[in-house]
């Protein structure tokens, strides 16, 4: 089976690999971190093709983890020893703060992520905003721009937008690589909502939430409905998620369906549901939250299989009885009175 990671083009002359190493789960909330051990598992995923990492301003301690490893391992990329990598980060200015935010707040952001990362220029900068009710998204996006046009940044891209205020975007002059959105087997508001905007404007999808954290795994198939409290955030907010599309039976359905197909091509569940994801339309990447290098071997088997239009076909017959999700992308979570809505933390970044 070939396992080489496979890698597109995002933007000219800027490559990433299609499997992208995420960072959410080395933050805080998801247990402790031994810090040399994450250093030596980034290795381990660059020695394996898995070169691109995507972290955030929010998450805590992770652009710092990651600077510390482009520092250890500084000799090894300037002798050609390690394979470049590419540093994907986010700009998530506080809910509190979107009515004020100036040029300012933004080149803060921004030089403190050059700072944690100790490098001079950001690959991908990712720019979300919580609440499109208060105005300001808009020059926030612009200030951006200025900051990429001064040398700061490398790519724009989003994270989180729909397609209403995507647009809007593209028209100010903004020049936008990619939107970073939920979108699974569980969750295809991305299809109804994006597409269009993103084929016009050659805007790529980069997928989180491919595997629903976890639980789009072997390890529920033929399992009891887990209850909250949930060891971790990603977990609860999956589980909601699971509860758009039909009850634990409709879930356990999809499961079985994936197992199916997975024992087609000797993969786990997790393998097919990130496969399905590389080949929608438009999708350059999928993140997937390793913490290590633990299932390192599992992600490799991606590139060594594709499915068939038959598995294809299956798929989208089962999905098309499920209840949901509908409507704009992230729709759900910017309600902060709604249950999505409230397991969010919208003021991170001052902390």
């Amino acid at each position: 089976m070939n396992t080489a990671i496979v890698r597109i083009e995002l933007a000219p002359g800027y490559s990433v690999s299609r499997v992208l190493k995420g960072g959410w789960h080395l933050a805080g909330g998801h247990g402790t971190v031994d810090s040399e051990q994450a250093i030596e598992d980034m290795k381990a995923f660059v020695d394996a093709g898995i070169t691109t990492f995507d972290c955030a301003d929010i998450y805590t301690g992770v652009e710092e983890l990651i600077g510390q490893f482009l520092k250890k391992y500084k000799h090894a990329f300037r002798s050609g020893d390690l394979a470049p990598v590419q540093i994907h980060t986010k700009y998530v200015p506080d809910f509190d703060r979107l009515g004020t935010l100036k040029r300012a707040d933004t080149e803060a952001i921004i030089d403190r992520s050059l700072e944690r990362l100790g490098v001079e220029q950001l690959d991908l900068v990712q720019f979300h905003w919580w609440d499109f009710d208060t105005p300001g998204y808009v020059e926030a996006a612009l200030h951006l721009t200025a900051l990429q046009q001064a040398g700061k940044i490398r790519n724009i891209g989003v994270t989180n937008f729909d397609g209403k205020h995507l647009n809007e975007l593209v028209e100010a002059g903004v020049k936008i690589v990619s939107n970073q959105i939920q979108y699974s087997i569980l969750d295809r508001r991305a299809e109804e909502d994006l597409e269009g905007v993103h084929q016009k404007n050659g805007i790529s999808f980069l997928n989180y939430g491919s595997i629903a954290g976890g639980f789009l795994t072997d390890r529920y198939l033929n399992s009891p409905a887990p209850n909250p409290p949930f060891e971790n955030r990603s977990l609860t907010k999956y589980r909601l998620i699971i509860e758009e599309n039909g009850d634990w039976n409709f879930f356990q359905t999809i499961l079985a369906q994936l197992r199916s197909i997975a024992d087609k091509y000797e993969v786990g569940i997790a393998e097919v549901a990130a496969r399905w994801g590389l080949q929608r339309p438009l999708v350059a990447g999928v993140i997937i939250g390793a913490r290590n290098q633990r299932h390192l071997h599992k992600l490799k088997k991606l590139a060594g299989f594709s499915l068939d239009e038959a598995d294809l076909k299956a798929i989208r017959q089962l999905i098309s009885q499920a209840k949901g999700p509908s409507g704009p992308v992230f729709g759900f979570e910017r309600d902060k009175t709604g249950k999505h809505g409230r397991i969010m933390k919208y003021n991170l970044n001052e902390k």
